[in-house]
């Protein structure tokens, strides 16, 4: 590299160094017929010019330029959800179902979102606008679940009632927990999923747990379930009532006599 740029000084530079420009365009003019000319002069030890032996090796393995100008992008890793969807600022982003349980790279730039895994892309979405909003494609979806693109909450209560009472007050308390209804379809989803694995009336002992302990999740739900403790005899945690008479509590009394002094 150094001795290119010696030779360019020499060929170019120095050939030029005394004469006087009034415009780039001149300057430019002038460089570029001595550039061409130092191409093509030919190798004193070796065949060909310059010019010969970039198009027999260098230009061959030029790639075309981008077509766009150069967009700034963060990169993120993120896990695919059993929903086929990756999360990023608490938006989600749909990804080909045969990745669930694995990790992507996300790239995300200032209108777009992009997945890849391995180095290649598996989707491309526009990226959300708010908290809860999420962008899907059909066909990312497995065929079983393609339908529940038109999951609505009600339908998310009708199924954890179909359960039980206790898993369809469960799914209410999520949905109405959330800013969005669609933010707790993830969490919905995975506890609705737990019946493939356990009995519908372990899942209601799970549930009405959950709902007495205030802990209205999936991680908490499954949780129950892998230690088995909706098995184990429960009794709700009793409301701590403040007592009416306490040294420590003065009463509206002491109040009342203060403001008259």
């Amino acid at each position: 590299m150094e001795v290119a740029v010696q030779i360019a000084e020499r060929w170019i530079l120095a050939v030029l160094r005394k004469r006087t420009f009034f415009s780039i365009a001149e300057a430019n003019t002038a460089v570029r017929e001595l550039l061409e000319r130092l191409n093509d002069r030919p190798f004193q030890k070796l065949e060909g010019s310059r010019r010969s032996l970039f198009a027999a090796t260098d230009q061959r393995a030029l790639q075309p330029l981008p077509r766009g100008p150069y967009e700034f992008a963060l990169w993120r890793r993120a896990c695919v959800h059993i929903d086929c969807h990756v999360e990023y600022e608490r938006s989600f982003y749909s990804v080909p179902h045969r990745l669930v349980r694995q990790e992507v790279d996300l790239r995300i730039a200032e209108r777009t979102v992009t997945a890849y895994h391995k180095n290649i892309e598996v989707a491309r979405h526009t990226r959300c606008l708010y908290p809860g909003e999420r962008k899907t494609l059909v066909e990312h979806l497995p065929k079983a679940h393609q339908k529940h693109l038109e999951w609505t909450p009600e339908r998310l209560m009708a199924w954890g009632r179909s359960i039980g009472e206790n898993t369809g007050a469960l799914i209410e308390r999520i949905l109405q927990n959330k800013p969005h209804p669609e933010m707790g379809y993830r969490s919905c989803l995975g506890i609705l999923s737990l019946s493939k694995k356990y009995s519908a009336q372990r899942l209601e002992a799970a549930a009405q747990r959950a709902l007495d302990l205030r802990s209205p999740t999936y991680r908490s739900v499954k949780s129950i379930l892998d230690k088995g403790l909706d098995r184990l005899p429960w009794a709700p945690p009793e409301e701590e009532v403040t007592p009416l008479h306490h040294h420590n509590i003065r009463g509206s009394q002491y109040y009342a006599k203060r403001t008259l002094h």
